[in-house]
């Protein structure tokens, strides 16, 4: 009787499937729960976002608001349907993030061997950058989707003989979307450039089918004159989708500095949301290994394409430091190539020994394990213990909804946006919202007023608790005065 081969083992034929999938699961779980616990609160960014999703309107819409308003729109009904909480301001970044993700193993899949792509999307999808994204209340994840999605989309038309026309209308079409994101209308003119530079590339479009190609550009072209149109209405639109807010051209560099000294900081004393080091040195290793291996065949666009994204995502975060964030795709496509050039390498050292090639799995599995659990140590408590980063977050809508009692008017200090953002507050809740403590003495009937720090003047209650907050500064987050107002 023939003995079984380990090829034709079940598991072992469907061992990269069975991958992909417990990989899948393990990214849902982490980016529904994870946010919950790090980092423990919302930053200012968060609250804004809150606010300007709340407002959205068709009458905001009519004038000109129209930047990142797909990530508005939908957080508008997460808070809508969910009430005005930290998960449903986060709940539009976990569910692209998903998608996101998605996309970053299909894209590695495409360019790379299924043994090399899912260690590379493990290494990805897991690091703490990707994780705060897919976790911030922000349309900051918008600027790493549409790129990579764009970069699927791409790879599937390249790589075909012949085009499908879907491929064609669809990339089209998410290019066009990805221009009402700030700053990607300098990606969108980039990929058009790169795509006429690129000759592979320019191939590819000449082979595309004549029809739907011009179909194609002409709805692309009546887009792009309706956005200069409500640009031309609107010049503040086209100042956000081009600069940051009061951005100077002299502090182009200084930005750039901000942008990536959270990647070469160990001590982590960086006033950012960003947690330092973003990248593990283990992780930016093996990264530069694969920016090495692309020195041989740089012209290959998946080669080229990473080292192009890192010169891009600099000039980029010269307008906004924020920007950096986008180093994901070029990191995930060199984390690829730096495993694949590694596998290669001891595979070469015993091509015909098979038992070589399993037990030199086990140092390099070993390593990877603990390049992911320290990733996913760093983010989770570095961005709820690490007293500089934590600061840029506060837990004071949690800690009214577990600690002040319905019906309570709710003194807010601290200028508009505060103002603005628990003014959704009173929206969904019974409780009442008000900047001026002489609005308290219209209802006699006011017996607790909670304030979001301490009173600058004396109050006619008498102070009865103050709620403090586990955070490195500023723990006397709300106090309690009782009694009847005079």
């Amino acid at each position: 009787m023939k003995k079984p081969t380990i090829s034709k083992l079940f598991l072992y034929k469907r061992r990269f499937v069975i991958g992909y999938i417990l990989l899948a699961i393990l990214l849902v779980i982490l980016l529904f729960g994870m946010p919950l616990i790090s980092p423990a609160g919302l930053s200012t960014s968060e609250m804004e976002s809150a606010v300007t999703s709340h407002d959205v309107s068709a009458e905001t819409i009519l004038n000109g608001e129209i930047v990142d308003l797909p990530y508005h729109f939908l957080q508008k009904v997460s808070i809508a349907i969910f009430g005005l909480s930290a998960y449903s301001i986060k709940l539009p970044s976990m569910l692209i993030g998903v998608f996101l993700g998605i996309l970053l193993i299909l894209l590695l899949n495409r360019w790379f061997k299924n043994n090399v792509a899912i260690i590379a999307s493990v290494l990805t999808v897991l690091s703490a950058p990707f994780l705060f994204i897919a976790g911030s209340g922000t349309p900051l994840i918008m600027l790493v989707f549409w790129p990579t999605l764009l970069l699927w989309l791409g790879s599937k038309i390249e790589g075909k003989t012949l085009p499908k026309t879907i491929y064609s209308f669809v990339f089209g079409f998410c290019l066009l979307l990805s221009i009402f994101t700030p700053y990607l209308i300098y990606f969108a003119g980039f990929v058009v450039l790169y795509a006429l530079i690129h000759p592979h590339l320019r191939f590819t479009i000449k082979s595309l089918p004549k029809i739907p190609f011009i179909l194609t550009s002409l709805v692309i072209l009546a887009c792009i004159g309706a956005l200069g149109y409500e640009v031309f209405r609107f010049p503040e639109t086209a100042k956000t989708l081009f600069f940051m807010d009061n951005f100077s051209w002299g502090a182009f560099f200084a930005n750039i500095k901000d942008a990536f000294l959270p990647f070469f900081s160990w001590s982590g004393n960086i006033q950012s949301v960003f947690i330092a080091p973003m990248i593990g040195l283990a992780s930016l290793a093996l990264a530069f290994t694969g920016l090495i291996s692309t020195t041989k065949g740089f012209f290959a666009s998946r080669n080229s394409i990473a080292s192009i994204f890192i010169v891009f995502t600099i000039l980029l975060s010269g307008f906004n430091p924020f920007c950096v964030i986008l180093i994901i795709i070029p990191f995930a496509i060199l984390t690829a190539h730096g495993v694949r050039y590694i596998l290669e390498k001891w595979y070469g050292l015993f091509p015909e020994n098979p038992y070589a090639r399993i037990f030199g799995l086990i140092p390099i599995s070993a390593i990877l394990g603990i390049m992911i659990i320290s990733s996913l140590t760093h983010y989770l408590f570095g961005y709820r213990y690490n007293p500089v980063v934590a600061d840029e977050f506060q837990n004071d809508l949690s800690l009214i909804y577990e600690k002040v009692e319905p019906g309570t008017t709710i003194l807010v200090q601290g200028g508009t946006l505060n103002y603005d953002f628990y003014r959704i507050l009173e929206d969904k809740t019974d409780y009442i919202i008000t900047t001026t403590a002489s609005n308290i003495y219209a209802d006699s009937n006011s017996s607790r007023v909670a304030t979001l720090g301490k009173w600058p003047s004396k109050l006619p209650y008498g102070l009865s608790r103050i709620i403090c907050s586990p955070k490195s500064t500023n723990s006397d987050r709300i106090y309690i005065y009782e009694g009847k107002s005079n």
